[in-house]
């Protein structure tokens, strides 16, 4: 079964109100199984917008994924933001087929 994935672009506009976000999301991604893979970090922007912030978190399936941002607990640590970001968010489905020169 291919992993679910969050692509998220962030700019944040309040740092404080971001602050609060950080420290209770994690409760949802523990329970959905979320894992980072991408959480800031240096990047480039060769094509297209950009964002000041990229987050990549994988979670056990596509269904994880969407639950997770569906719950409770993940709606609360949003609320927490106040308006402090704006986000880019897709929720997707990972690819499990055959890959280059394979």
């Amino acid at each position: 079964m291919p992993k679910g994935y969050w692509v998220a672009r962030v700019d944040v506009h309040d740092t404080e109100s971001y602050k609060d976000y950080v420290a209770s999301n994690g409760v949802a991604f523990a329970k959905f199984g979320g894992r980072f893979l991408v959480r800031g970090g240096r990047h480039e922007n060769p094509v297209g917008t950009s964002r000041s912030r990229n987050v990549v978190i994988e979670f056990p399936s596509y269904d994880a994924a969407l639950a997770c941002w569906n719950s409770p607990e993940y709606q609360d640590a949003r609320a927490k933001q106040k308006g402090g970001a704006e986000m880019d968010l897709l929720v997707i489905e990972g690819y499990d087929g055959a890959q280059p020169g394979a």
